[in-house]
């Protein structure tokens, strides 16, 4: 059974759809936002992005636990939203971390390389729902996105040894420097998490 099969015009399930494509259109707009932010003053647009999201969070799950979809698929899609709003909840933190923070000249193309491909993981997410919803196949997808997260992951490694080097002037300036290092580089964690609950659902509507 696929989407498209059990929902109709005007119904809540088609409602939810189109949340759950505008919450993660929202997330890609934060992610694209953020990598151009880590070089100018974007952030809290950022922050203002993640706030959207999650009103449009809290419709969705309103919305499904309202009736939409057959009650077997409702606690996957809910799990799938809220898997979404903890990329958000780690985009927000990476942009107020970022905010009064000057990130030395050894990290910065790095960090920008890891923003990067964040973007790049939450586009590849929506083309996934996008096909989902239109009955595709995901597995190609999912493979890109496992392959965008092990990049991260290779620069991650290298990010943190450099950290070790940098100096800082105090406890609270290294604390907002490795938060900042640690929620950049766990956003594809998360994406990657919810690109592997995006394949449950799908299995679980043939």
């Amino acid at each position: 059974m696929l989407f498209k099969k059990i929902i109709s015009p005007g119904k809540k399930e088609q409602k939810v759809l189109d949340n759950l494509l505008k919450h993660i259109k929202l997330l890609c707009s934060a992610c694209e936002t953020f990598q151009k932010a880590v070089n100018s003053k974007l952030m809290r647009v950022v922050i203002d992005l993640e706030r959207d999201g999650d009103i449009v969070k809290r419709q969705i799950i309103s919305d499904v636990y309202d009736g939409a979809f057959l009650p077997y698929l409702r606690p996957d899609l809910c799990r799938f939203t809220i898997i979404i709003d903890e990329v958000f909840d780690l985009v927000e933190d990476a942009a107020f971390s970022y905010i009064d923070l000057k990130i030395d000249e050894s990290l910065i193309d790095d960090c920008i390389r890891v923003a990067r491909l964040n973007c790049r993981m939450s586009e590849m997410l929506l083309i996934s729902l996008e096909a989902m919803i239109k009955g595709g196949d995901l597995r190609e997808k999912a493979l890109a996105i496992r392959i965008y997260e092990k990049k991260v992951d290779d620069i991650k490694f290298d990010l943190l040894k450099k950290l070790r080097t940098v100096k800082v002037n105090s406890f609270w300036e290294g604390k907002d420097l490795s938060d900042f290092i640690s929620s950049l580089t766990s956003i594809s964690d998360i994406i990657e998490d919810a690109g592997d609950h995006l394949q449950v659902i799908n299995v679980s509507l043939r």
